[in-house]
């Protein structure tokens, strides 16, 4: 059955990835807001994309002209990186819980599906092997540790969401990624140390000669998830086959690919050394070891490990992650290394 989505965050690096699935494998339509266009050249003209350059604390009427035509409403905008959650805590809040509230109200007032991203952060650090989206505790730190409040405002949203479920019959999905990672991910000539994604950082140091700083050793685990495998949950959670998807919460993960940060340094150096032209600057990097404090400032604290259980989507969905973390990698590497129509060649292998 066609579908109106409205996507808010539609540039960022789930948004545009999501979006051209849509657009290459349904017949949905799909209305989008972000405040840039960077990611989206391949969408952009498209018969059934529909963008608008806005800011969702700004431009509240076209959100809610739009919410209200639309079925299902995915916002993705939200600060995601650890060194803003310790400088600006209040902005995280402001951006992060309160532009989100009103749009989760909307949903309600206009009964609309709401695919709502959690973040596998609120899980803390939890000491369960495998985190369940049912049973696992959340552990985070104390008030000075201001790290988690990105954490309490996601584990207040998802709370706040339920009970909407529950007292208004809203129909949502909230999803859980755990570090998503592939082309586009973030912008390998422009990373900011410690707000990129670790695995941009990596590859911009490396390139460019620079040592990588691994924090505190880099010895904590995390589970990878390639970019594919996350879109192709969501894009089974918006089809909502049966009512599969409707009053769950899914971990979108891949618990196969659960490796140490400091492992994921030394596979791209390995896999940089296969590119001619870096292969001499890869062989003279350094590993240097760096405190988190030093690192991000006083008010961070790290998570040992990181590991989705992935039962709930195996059983509604029928979904399970196929991608190893070395193709992952090898793909990211030959989109920003290459200039390889990463979108073109997906369209042609289908």
């Amino acid at each position: 059955m066609s579908q109106k989505i409205l996507i808010l965050g539609v540039n960022g690096f789930i948004g545009n990835s999501l979006a051209w699935n849509i657009l290459t494998t349904k017949d949905w339509e799909i209305f989008g807001m972000d405040m840039a266009t960077n990611k989206l050249t391949h969408c952009l003209g498209h018969e059934r994309f529909h963008f608008f350059e806005g800011d969702i604390t700004i431009n509240r009427e076209w959100i809610e002209y739009h919410l209200k035509k639309c079925d299902v409403v995915i916002p993705l905008v939200a600060i995601a990186t650890p060194a803003l959650y310790v400088s600006d805590p209040i902005r995280v809040f402001e951006l992060d819980f309160e532009a989100n509230m009103e749009i989760v109200r909307k949903c309600v007032k206009y009964k609309k599906r709401l695919v709502f991203p959690s973040t596998s952060e609120i899980y803390g650090m939890s000491m369960d092997k495998e985190f369940d989206e049912y049973t696992t505790n959340f552990v985070l730190g104390p008030i000075p540790k201001q790290r988690w409040i990105y954490a309490c405002i996601k584990q207040l949203l998802d709370r706040v969401i339920y009970a909407y479920g529950v007292k208004d019959n809203l129909d949502y999905t909230l999803f859980r990624p755990f570090n998503f990672i592939g082309p586009k991910l973030d912008d390998i000539n422009e990373p900011k140390e410690g707000s990129s994604r670790v695995v941009t950082q990596f590859i911009h140091n490396i390139i460019n000669g620079l040592p990588i700083k691994l924090v505190d050793g880099g010895e904590q685990k995390r589970s990878f998830t390639f970019i594919d495998d996350g879109v192709d949950c969501l894009v089974r959670i918006i089809e909502n086959k049966d009512k599969a998807a409707s009053r769950r919460i899914f971990n979108i993960g891949n618990p196969y690919m659960n490796y140490s940060i400091k492992e994921v340094a030394q596979m791209i150096l390995d896999l940089l050394k296969e590119y001619e032209e870096y292969r001499d600057v890869a062989g003279k990097i350094q590993l240097i070891n760096v405190d988190s404090r030093e690192y991000y400032g006083e008010a961070y604290q790290d998570i040992a490990h990181r590991v989705p259980s992935i039962k709930e989507a195996e059983k509604h969905l029928g979904w399970k992650p196929t991608t190893d973390l070395r193709t992952a990698l090898k793909l990211t590497l030959d989109y920003h290394l290459r200039n390889k129509n990463y979108e073109l060649n997906k369209m042609q292998t289908r």
